[in-house]
């Protein structure tokens, strides 16, 4: 069973984050409620912290960056993503 932070559809991942900015090191941290709690060294002013968690994702899962689509959140903390296409899959780890 996939945690509730996830849903796998096969061709596409949506991930449910609960994002802080202003992080030491940008980093997976556990939970937040039924979200994926993910660290960001970046602060939030100017889309720097919603790039940085775009950069990472896209990392992470070996896509490039246009493959991470924020769906909704762009100015909360709570965002949920769209990866399309992952070749690797470090949320089995998370």
């Amino acid at each position: 069973m996939p945690p509730p932070w996830l849903v796998d559809a096969g061709d596409h991942l949506e991930l449910a984050l609960h994002v802080v900015p202003g992080a030491r090191r940008t980093e997976p941290a556990g939970l937040h409620g039924e979200a994926l709690k993910l660290r960001v060294a970046q602060v939030a002013v100017d889309g720097k912290a919603n790039a940085a968690v775009i950069a990472f994702l896209a990392d992470a899962f070996g896509v490039p960056r246009r493959n991470v689509a924020m769906l909704r959140g762009e100015t909360s903390r709570d965002k949920r993503v769209r990866i399309e296409a992952p070749r690797l899959r470090p949320d089995r780890s998370w």
